[in-house]
């Protein structure tokens, strides 16, 4: 099997897998009892915020760890409005926002705080200039997720982050798909609250956590919580973590080496479809105002729905995607497809290839000669949109 959907999740590293059993069996008792065996749990407990707050350049205080990103979304941004003033009620998100936060959103509503949304530019971008036509004087928090999990299209979030606090208002970001893929850093970007998740970077699911910053003022979603500083309740998965920190530093030791790799291995598949002439565009490129994640690739295969692409590939035994796992099933165009104004024609054509530690010019080639069966097959067409087109 070629696996080309690490957008979606990844293999845990055996690094990871190893510490994930030894605290299983060794380091089992649980992190809030006071005797030995809750003692040495809470220990690892504590080397682990201490490593991750290390690896993202914030304060151990702040990490809280949680069952995932869609948990660490949820908590993050519904915690942090609890904690705001009564004048403070608005929160505003991007279009593009995992579909947890969407989700989140519906709730929001329905407990009397107003949301409202706003789209990029035609690169993908949320521009200051953006903010400045959304915000308003009760808004309070702003969302921005760091990176788009179908585009890889990266925002701004140190400029976005200034100003905002030069308005008063908190920044949020949604920083699964980046952490450990590019350099992270809390304090540069200038974020008050973080969500990262473990089984994007090797690590274990159903782990993850939020970065929140010491002096942000919260209050608990679930009043009376005793774990996690009142953050989060239930017993803390102490051989999760400890797996999710160990397959941290494992992916960032070598991440320069394998972002190198992604962008070679981008390089190398656009460039194959100049030469096979394959009426494939990507959905947003890269350009004098944006950057992307080089291991994501969204495109458009002109004329085959992103499904039958799939399930094409998947015959071959290739794993690709349609976009965002989490909202995979939905025969209808992406919340982020939407954002950017993509037609539903087009939209449906959507297809999501991402890379991965181990992933070859072998493995690419070979989705290539699949996509050039398929087009060979329903015969000569072109793109008939997109921003960027390859082989017409």
């Amino acid at each position: 099997m070629i696996y080309l959907d690490y957008a979606a999740t990844t293999p845990i590293s055996s690094s990871a897998l190893q510490t994930f059993e030894k605290l299983s069996t060794d380091i089992y008792g649980n992190s809030s009892s006071l005797h030995d065996a809750g003692g040495k749990a809470d220990n690892i407990l504590k080397y682990c915020r201490k490593t991750l707050a290390k690896l993202i350049n914030g304060d151990p205080e702040g990490i809280y760890f949680t069952s995932g990103g869609t948990e660490a979304n949820f908590l993050a941004i519904h915690s942090i409005l609890n904690g705001l003033p009564s004048e403070k009620r608005h929160f505003l998100m991007t279009e593009m926002e995992h579909q947890s936060i969407h989700i989140l959103k519906q709730q929001l509503t329905m407990q009397g705080f107003e949301v409202s949304t706003m789209k990029p530019n035609a690169d993908g971008v949320i521009t200051t200039d953006i903010l400045k036509r959304h915000l308003r004087p009760e808004t309070g928090l702003v969302s921005i997720q760091h990176a788009n999990s179908e585009t890889g299209v990266i925002q701004p979030l140190r400029e976005l982050s200034s100003y905002l606090h030069r308005q008063g208002v908190l920044l949020h970001s949604d920083a699964v798909q980046t952490f450990a893929k590019i350099p992270v850093n809390a304090s540069d970007l200038g974020v008050d609250a973080l969500s990262i998740s473990s089984h994007k970077v090797y690590g274990p699911k159903g782990t993850g956590a939020v970065y929140m910053k010491p002096g942000v003022n919260w209050k608990p979603v679930y009043p009376g919580t005793l774990h996690e500083k009142g953050f989060r309740s239930g017993t803390v998965n102490v051989p999760g973590i400890g797996a999710f920190i160990e397959a941290a530093e494992w992916t960032i030791n070598q991440m320069n080496e394998v972002y190198e790799k992604h962008q070679k291995l981008r390089n190398h598949f656009l460039q194959g479809l100049v030469n096979r002439k394959l009426p494939i565009s990507l959905a947003v490129s890269a350009s004098a105002n944006s950057e992307v994640l080089p291991h994501i690739l969204g495109c458009f295969f002109d004329a085959f729905e992103g499904q039958y692409v799939m399930l094409e590939c998947n015959r071959h035994n290739i794993c690709i995607s349609t976009g965002s796992a989490c909202s995979a099933g939905y025969h209808e165009p992406s919340n982020t497809m939407k954002a950017l104004n993509i037609s539903t024609e087009q939209a449906l054509q959507f297809i999501r290839i991402s890379f991965g530690y181990d992933t070859s010019k072998e493995h690419v080639d070979q989705l290539l000669d699949v996509f050039s069966a398929m087009n060979d097959e329903k015969g000569d067409y072109r793109i008939g949109g997109g921003n960027e087109t390859y082989g017409s």
